[in-house]
């Protein structure tokens, strides 16, 4: 059984991660300096560094409390049902949801460094999630005629894209009405690779 948090250590990372999601919304990643980041969440240094090493470990620290939400969420689907559709991306729509959230603190980000690695740690979560989705589905249907990695970076790779394009608003679509544009373009490439 995983352990607890501390509810002061989560209230703690919360402030701080919040202190940093509004600086970036004002002035972007880059420029951020811990101390401006400790002086909005008013905390101290020491407390800052007992919880993260730097502020791009503060920035990597969202994913993996995002990577865990995602996961469990995940083996909730895969656990549900024999039909494909009701087992596999059960996650999708979380992340969505999640990216829509924070839809202004990426538009901060896009284009710098910071931006650069977002979309590189949100990549690699994605193509994580949707590893495990086909993991999953093969074992359950046998060896398809595809290699099992190639279609997990098929599909990670159509999700990510999905996901940029959306953010860039150009049309609008809800978090449901995405999710299940993604569902509707994944589900038939999962069947075809693994029938």
């Amino acid at each position: 059984m995983p352990k607890k948090k501390d509810r002061r250590v989560e209230r703690t990372q919360q402030l701080i991660r919040g202190a940093v999601r509004s600086l970036i919304q004002e002035q972007g990643f880059e420029a951020l300096t811990v101390q401006q980041i400790i002086d909005r969440a008013n905390v101290g240094r020491a407390t800052f560094y007992a919880h993260f090493d730097n502020k791009d470990d503060l920035l990597a620290s969202g994913f993996e409390e995002l990577r865990a939400s995602l996961k469990a969420r995940q083996r909730e689907a895969l656990s549900r049902g024999r039909r494909v559709e009701d087992r596999v991306f059960g996650f999708s729509q979380d992340v969505f949801a999640h990216t829509n959230e924070y839809r202004d603190v990426f538009r901060a980000m896009v284009g710098k460094r910071s931006g650069a690695t977002v979309q590189r740690l949100l990549h690699k979560l994605l193509v994580d999630l949707v590893r495990e989705d086909v993991n999953a589905t093969v074992a359950r249907s046998g060896s398809g005629a595809v290699p099992p990695e190639a279609l997990v970076r098929f599909i990670a790779g159509a999700l990510f894209g999905l996901l940029m394009w959306w953010l860039d608003g150009r049309m609008r679509l809800s978090v449901v009405e995405v999710n299940a544009l993604f569902r509707t373009l994944a589900i038939p490439a999962l069947r075809a690779a693994a029938p």
